[in-house]
């Protein structure tokens, strides 16, 4: 299973045309200002992280999905699954993340988007743990991981950047108590 929808999104695979439209997320420093070191990516670096996220969908099942529109087809960004590899003190663990540019800001998308990714790596993957980092100050993506039924389980440094980082935690137990 490679695609999710949602009522307002739709997550999929990567295609080709997607790099352009990313690239330019990523060229927004107010998008960025809360990744790794918060600096900007341009073209290449972004060509190079899509080839890279659709490798882990396959070594791994599963993967960071394309986050588009359903009314319009538009990329948003992406969200899904990944293994923390930039964080060894975590692993093993499998981590949920997002990015979406600005204009889809502040309308639950990025919720919405994230929890059928949640779902799916319990529901689907066989995942027995999720966890969320968000570097300290970035409130919004707190805010979300809450909304997802995380809870903080300690703060530490993304040794990649040596930013300060709180650590959510959601147990497959704790996943299931909340759904019923």
């Amino acid at each position: 299973m490679a695609r999710l929808e949602t009522p307002r999104v739709i997550l999929r695979r990567w295609r080709v045309d997607d790099v352009v439209p990313m690239a330019a997320f990523h060229a927004d420093p107010e998008v960025m200002r809360w990744i790794g070191d918060g600096g900007v990516r341009d073209e290449e670096q972004t060509r190079l992280g899509i080839e890279a996220m659709e490798r882990e969908w396959e070594t791994r099942g599963f993967g960071l999905f394309a986050v588009e529109i359903r009314s319009t087809g538009e990329l948003a960004g992406f969200t899904g699954l990944s293994v923390p590899q930039y964080m060894p003190e975590l692993l093993p663990a499998t981590e949920v993340g997002w990015r979406l540019g600005r204009a889809h800001w502040g309308q639950g998308l990025a919720t919405e988007a994230a929890a059928a990714a949640v779902r799916f790596g319990f529901e689907h993957c066989g995942v027995d743990r999720i966890v969320g980092v968000a570097q300290l100050g970035n409130d919004a993506s707190g805010r979300i991981m809450t909304k997802l039924g995380m809870r903080p389980v300690r703060e530490s440094v993304d040794p990649s950047c040596g930013r300060r980082v709180r650590v959510f935690e959601l147990s497959s137990e704790q996943y299931v108590t909340a759904i019923r």
